[in-house]
């Protein structure tokens, strides 16, 4: 029950950040470059501090460090990026269909067992979420937003397989954070600081990446070694509904029948892929 409650507190963090993110660009206050660099630097500065007061090691060394903060890296500019071309719904289908089929394909090579219930709970949890997603309208993703989102997943995925092998959640997550910081910074120093942030920008792009990235990274770190990597894939596909709920509460975004009969549908699929088999 304890695991339950922490993943269901992750997955919340999660989309938090999809609503952060569509507030602070969507309203003009921030540029997408902004919001990747701020979110990363306010998550540094918070975990750093975190870490310290606990006197523990921040490891910043080792091969895991580094895929650990070049996927982050990738996985933030990817995501700011795909939004200026993406809606909502079909860039989070993107991302997170991604994301499973990465994970899924990396357990399969690594020799892992895929059971029936797994691949059937996922498939079942997939389609709800491309049936709330897709565009009804014809016309598909720009190129450039489908590519970036895609690379965000792919960065995503190995982002929460490497997971799986820190010993120390909290310290690594400072480590990732911290690495990537000049990753991130780079495309802002070459491409320039288009207009100054606005203050609620900045406060957006700050509560995401201390509260929401930071602390729920670290704790998705924590709860990763307990879960297969199947079903950490799986669970993940909650995050866009549970996105678009928050979307319709706090930012006023259409909420239909379908959502919810389609929510049932991923959360269902969910269930039946992290549900453990009954002894006989």
């Amino acid at each position: 029950m304890r695991l339950v409650f922490l993943i269901s507190v992750t997955m919340v963090a999660f989309a938090s950040n999809s609503v952060l993110n569509r507030m602070a660009v969507d309203g003009g206050w921030i540029t997408p470059l902004q919001f990747a660099g701020i979110r990363v630097l306010a998550g540094a500065v918070m975990l750093l501090m975190l870490v310290r007061l606990q006197a523990r090691a921040v490891p910043m060394s080792g091969w895991i460090r580094a895929v650990g903060a070049t996927s982050l890296a990738i996985y933030m500019l990817g995501f700011s990026l795909a939004y200026t071309t993406l809606d909502a719904g079909l860039g989070a289908l993107i991302l997170f269909g991604v994301v499973q089929i990465t994970m899924f394909c990396a357990t399969a090579m690594g020799g892992t067992a895929v059971s029936a219930r797994q691949v059937s709970g996922a498939a079942i949890a997939f389609a709800g979420l491309a049936w709330v997603l897709w565009p009804g309208k014809a016309g598909l993703a720009a190129p450039a937003g489908a590519v970036s989102m895609a690379l965000a997943g792919v960065g995503w995925a190995a982002y929460s397989l490497a997971g799986r092998r820190e010993p120390d959640a909290l310290a690594a997550t400072a480590a990732n954070f911290l690495l990537c910081l000049p990753l991130v910074a780079v495309p802002l120093v070459v491409l320039g600081w288009e207009t100054a942030p606005g203050l609620i920008g900045i406060a957006l792009a700050v509560l995401s990446g201390a509260v929401t990235s930071g602390l729920g990274y670290a704790l998705w770190y924590r709860v990763l070694p307990q879960i297969p990597a199947t079903s950490a894939a799986t669970v993940q596909l909650s995050v866009p509904v549970i996105a678009i709920l928050a979307g319709a509460a706090l930012l006023a975004e259409p909420l239909s029948w379908r959502l919810i009969v389609a929510a049932g549908v991923v959360l269902g699929g969910i269930a039946l892929a992290i549900r453990k088999p009954q002894a006989v």
